[in-house]
C-alpha cells in the first residue's frame, strides 16, 4: 500500500484593495498556486495593489522608489516556527509584464505567487547558485501545475 506525503496546511488570506484582478485570480487559484509551493505549513496573506502602494511599499522596505511585481515580507523567525508571510502584487506590473513577456495574467501571476511562497520559506537569489536553485524549483512547480517554464522566451 503506498503512503501520499500529508500538504503542509495553509492558512491564506486574500486582501484586493486593487479588485482589477479579483474575479480572474481567485482566492481558490491563490490557494492552489500557494499549496504547491510549500515546504512545511504557513499562513500566508497575498493582498493585490495599485502601482501607488507598490511603489511606496518598495521604496520604503526595499529603498527601491518603483512598483515592482512582487514583494515578499516573511515573519518567521526561526526555521522551528509556522511561515508566516505576506505577498503583494503588484496589479499594474503584473499585467505590464504578462502583455510583454506573451505571457498570459494567469501564467504570470501563478508564477509570481510561486516565487513568493518560496521567498517566504527562505528561498532567495542573491547570488547565481542561490538563484539557479530557486528557479529549478519555480519550473518544477509551475510544471505540476500545468504551467510552461516561466524562463522560456514565448
Amino acid at each position: 500500500m503506498s503512503k501520499t506525503a500529508e500538504k503542509p496546511e495553509l492558512s491564506l488570506s486574500v486582501q484586493y484593495p486593487d479588485p482589477r484582478l479579483r474575479e480572474t485570480i481567485t482566492r481558490a487559484k491563490l490557494r492552489r498556486w500557494a499549496q504547491a509551493a510549500l515546504l512545511a505549513s504557513a499562513e500566508l496573506t497575498v493582498r493585490f495593489v495599485d502601482a501607488e502602494e507598490g511603489r511606496v511599499l518598495n521604496r520604503d522596505y526595499r529603498h527601491k522608489d518603483y512598483a515592482t511585481n512582487v514583494l515578499t515580507f516573511p515573519y518567521t523567525e526561526s526555521e522551528e516556527d509556522i511561515t508566516r508571510a505576506d505577498i503583494v502584487l503588484c496589479t499594474d506590473v503584473l499585467e505590464k509584464e504578462a502583455a510583454e513577456q506573451g505571457k498570459t495574467l494567469e501564467e504570470h501571476a501563478a508564477h509570481l505567487v510561486v516565487h513568493g511562497v518560496l521567498h517566504a520559506q527562505g528561498y532567495d537569489h542573491e547570488d547565481d547558485e542561490e538563484a539557479t536553485e530557486m528557479e529549478q524549483l519555480e519550473i518544477d512547480i509551475l510544471t505540476a501545475l500545468g504551467f510552461p517554464n516561466p524562463y522560456e522566451p514565448t
